[in-house]
């Protein structure tokens, strides 16, 4: 794969350089995966965003499978929740993709200066999440990695979801990823199936969107730990805090909202996003009879299921699959 692209790399771009109709402006970020900059379309006379991919990741076949699919994604969705994708091609053999231009914030940004938020700001900015994601599982596409990073909001308010490039889509396969944290998702929004290695499904993505709320309510998440393997532990071995014991301006109607959100097991979370969307509508309807429920469970586990006995035998599993693929690799090349 090297080869056939080694005409150009995706970090030779320069302000005012071309690619097809698309002039390069400035270089915005550099993502874990794609160079994004931004350009202007020569044809349409507008903003857009350009995203190239790493070289590096042009050599990884897990990681490029992976920008491969956030074109598939973008080029098959539309909705105002939902970064619109515009175009997709290659230039000298290196592929782009473009996107639309969301002038705004991220959620990441609006968290961390304006939480812990209001339940009036914060329950219709995750409804119209939801609504985007709800769109999104209408159309077999199931996100896995949502976190305040992937999130803009617009100068008007509206979220807008990016960066599909760990979703579960129809034809999507499974994909052995180098950067094993990267495959799963992110460790402090990862749901307890995605933490045991499975696939996941929408309600994976309503534990994503519960973690986000709680956040944004409180100021900061639910599980904390000294590292990533930590975080990933507790939530497998424990309840997340009331949030209204965390915040006590939050109702405990609210509270149990996130609460039901962040059900350990996915058939005891909301049934699907629509569900999720009229609990937000409707947060005086929700049941606090889990909240109790909640409280009257010791959250101290046996030593054999503690957290850190969680994260060692993470970090064992960890440790295995990064030998065995540097065995296979040997084996290979031989």
């Amino acid at each position: 794969m090297n080869a056939s692209y080694a005409i150009i790399t995706s970090d030779m771009f320069q302000i005012g350089d071309q690619i097809d109709r698309f002039q390069i402006q400035n270089h915005m970020a550099q993502g874990g995966m794609s160079n994004i900059y931004r350009a202007f379309d020569l044809v349409n006379r507008c903003e857009v965003v350009i995203k190239i991919p790493d070289q590096s990741m042009i050599g990884d076949p897990a990681q490029f499978e992976r920008f491969q699919r956030e074109m598939e994604v973008a080029r098959q969705l539309n909705h105002p929740a939902v970064l619109r994708g515009l175009y997709a091609g290659q230039y000298n053999r290196i592929p782009y993709l473009v996107t639309e231009m969301v002038n705004g914030q991220s959620l990441r940004d609006l968290i961390e200066k304006s939480a812990p938020m209001t339940a009036d700001q914060a329950l219709p900015l995750v409804k119209k999440i939801a609504e985007g994601m709800a769109y999104c599982h209408q159309n077999n596409v199931i996100h896995r990695d949502l976190k305040p990073e992937n999130i803009l909001i617009s100068e008007t308010g509206q979220p807008v979801i990016m960066d599909f490039g760990l979703a579960l889509t129809k034809s999507s396969h499974r994909v052995t990823y180098s950067n094993l944290s990267a495959t799963m998702g992110t460790p402090d929004y990862m749901a307890p199936e995605q933490v045991e290695g499975q696939r996941g499904d929408a309600r994976t993505d309503i534990y994503a969107l519960g973690i986000m709320l709680f956040e944004m309510l409180s100021g900061r998440p639910p599980f904390s730990g000294d590292n990533n393997l930590v975080v990933m532990a507790q939530r497998l071995n424990g309840d997340a805090p009331r949030l209204d014991k965390r915040n006590p301006n939050v109702t405990p109607q609210v509270a149990a909202i996130v609460a039901r959100c962040l059900q350990r097991d996915p058939n005891d979370r909301y049934a699907d996003m629509p569900a999720l969307i009229e609990a937000l509508e409707h947060p005086e309807t929700a049941d606090t009879a889990l909240l109790e429920r909640l409280q009257g469970v010791s959250l101290k586990a046996p030593w054999w299921r503690s957290s850190a006995v969680r994260a060692i035998l993470i970090s064992l599993a960890i440790l295995v699959a990064i030998v065995a693929l540097a065995l296979a690799l040997q084996f290979f090349r031989q």
